[in-house]
């Protein structure tokens, strides 16, 4: 039998209890102040506190609380904060406004009505939102041509809550798609806009593999790890991985930073095993079939190390984007 399909969810170590209700990392590939920089955006919404973390390797690392006040003295308000990178001793400002953020359910990223904007010599060098003209308004500066396309999102790691089922929304190819994973009765099925494309049965035995899907007629390479549900070795580390992988631009694992981290050390903190250390090393996160697919890209690496390399050499070329999903039982 596999404990994680028909066992009790209560037995999950009360570590997890205070989990996130949505916890998203993003990476993107930026340029900063004439540097190719990897940009890691964590978002996370609890039942008390909302923030988004903005992290770039060797450069800075910025919190930002997106909670709202029940009063009005202290209702978010637009902001902007003052960036010396570490290396370099450039200096960049940050502006933010999500006083009108429009948000889905559980979500801990906002859908619109939002903008961050990073800037260095006067030049708007990384957006995301659609608050465009607010930005210029506010900052008085002007948008270069080349800047308009947004920043090239390379991966992302998402962690997901539930049972038996666990549901996320994810962009592939330009078109967002809603992705379940199912496991129920020893089966093991993922769903894409709940059409079934793939059951894996007997995973006792299968319990990591990969296949081929087809996503809007284009091929994804799916991975998945379901150890730690078959083995229920009565450890925190009870949840499992999966990896949607898209092209062959290269595969490149978000850096674990603010409480996307916290949440990590929390799962291991009853764990036992030295390996269980690997948990908190992007590449090897909590599971080897990250590593599998790094070994299938061809420069697929972790971002911890030399990003502004990491940057240059795999960038987005072939289109390659990268979906990890961390499945975690649900306490009720």
């Amino acid at each position: 039998m596999i404990p994680a399909c028909f066992s009790n969810p209560n037995m999950v170590s009360s570590h997890l209890s205070q989990a996130p209700q949505n916890l998203t990392t993003c990476i993107y590939q930026v340029q900063l102040c004439n540097s190719p920089v990897l940009l890691t955006l964590t978002w996370s919404k609890t039942l008390h506190s909302h923030s988004l973390t903005i992290y770039a390797s060797d450069c800075f690392c910025i919190t930002i609380s997106l909670s709202q006040s029940t009063f009005s003295l202290f209702k978010n308000r637009p902001g902007s904060k003052s960036i010396q990178i570490t290396q370099t001793h450039q200096k960049m400002k940050l502006y933010w406004d999500f006083t009108r953020s429009k948000f889905t359910p559980n979500s801990a990223e906002p859908d619109s009505s939002f903008y961050i904007a990073l800037t260095c010599n006067s030049r708007i060098e990384f957006f995301l939102g659609d608050l465009k003209d607010e930005l210029t308004r506010r900052s008085g500066l002007s948008w270069v041509r080349g800047n308009s396309s947004g920043p090239t999102l390379l991966s992302r790691r998402e962690h997901v809550f539930g049972r038996r089922n666990y549901v996320t929304r994810a962009q592939f190819m330009g078109t967002k798609h809603d992705i379940e994973i199912e496991c129920s009765g020893g089966v093991l099925r993922v769903k894409i806009d709940g059409a079934t494309c793939l059951a894996v049965k007997r995973l006792t035995w299968k319990f990591r593999g990969n296949e081929k899907i087809l996503i809007d007629g284009k091929e994804v390479e799916f991975y998945w790890d379901v150890f730690n549900w078959v083995s229920n070795n009565g450890s925190a580390n009870n949840n499992g991985v999966f990896v949607f992988q898209v092209g062959d631009g290269g595969v490149i694992w978000p850096e674990m930073v603010g409480p996307e981290k916290r949440l990590m050390r929390k799962s291991l903190s009853g764990a036992t095993t030295p390996a269980a250390a690997v948990m908190l090393s992007p590449a090897g996160s909590c599971s080897s079939v990250l590593q599998w697919a790094e070994d299938s890209s061809d420069c697929g690496r972790s971002s911890s190390s030399s990003s502004s390399t990491n940057a240059r050499s795999c960038g987005n070329s072939g289109g390659g984007f990268s979906l990890v999903l961390y499945a975690w039982r649900r306490l009720d």
